[in-house]
């Protein structure tokens, strides 16, 4: 089976329910989540340690939920039944969160992304989580799409920051404050 069609070789793609330029808003969403995921495969695939098993499976969760909020933004019109990005989803995504906060030390300062390379990868995510989540929010000022997807992709990044933190600190690595901030957070 060839997976090259041509069909796009004039600057437009499929899309479920009609055609649109490649450059598209909708595109741009769900490409940038596809993205992620790339980077979500990268991060899982560093963590063979044992250290790192609750969370590579909660990865591999979320590698899923990413595929179905694609789809829910690829859809030019979907009836909200049909909807795979639900609102357990984030609450279960703040479930993790509050797990992992649990065991990283207090955050006092802001922290410049890096320490290990896992840590490094899971920043990645996190920005790039953020890109997507200002991607759906620009698709859906101009066309109705699952407003829990926006919902997810917030969340999701906060998780991304908990886990860059919570894996510099499974591996004994510190993460780097900023020096030039004063502390803003409380604790």
């Amino acid at each position: 089976m060839a997976i090259y069609t041509r069909t796009g070789d004039k600057g437009e793609t499929s899309v479920i329910g009609g055609r649109v330029g490649k450059d598209d808003v909708r595109v741009e969403a769900y490409g940038t989540i596809d993205e992620l995921n790339c980077f979500v495969g990268q991060a899982r695939s560093l963590m063979e340690d044992e250290r790192f098993s609750d969370v590579r499976e909660q990865l591999l969760e979320i590698q899923h939920e990413l595929f179905d909020c694609g789809s829910d933004l690829a859809f030019v019109k979907l009836s909200e039944n049909k909807y795979k990005v639900k609102s357990e989803m984030a609450v279960r995504l703040e479930g993790w969160i509050d797990q992992l906060q649990a065991e990283n030390p207090v955050l006092e300062r802001f922290i410049l992304p890096g320490g290990s390379q896992l840590s490094s990868v899971l920043h990645v995510c996190r920005t790039v989580c953020r890109r997507a989540e200002r991607r759906a929010v620009t698709l859906g000022r101009s066309a109705d799409i699952n407003p829990e997807a926006v919902i997810y992709l917030n969340r999701l990044s906060d998780y991304f920051f908990a886990l860059a933190r919570t894996a510099n600190t499974r591996l004994g690595i510190a993460d780097v404050e900023y020096v030039r901030s004063k502390k803003v957070f409380r604790n």
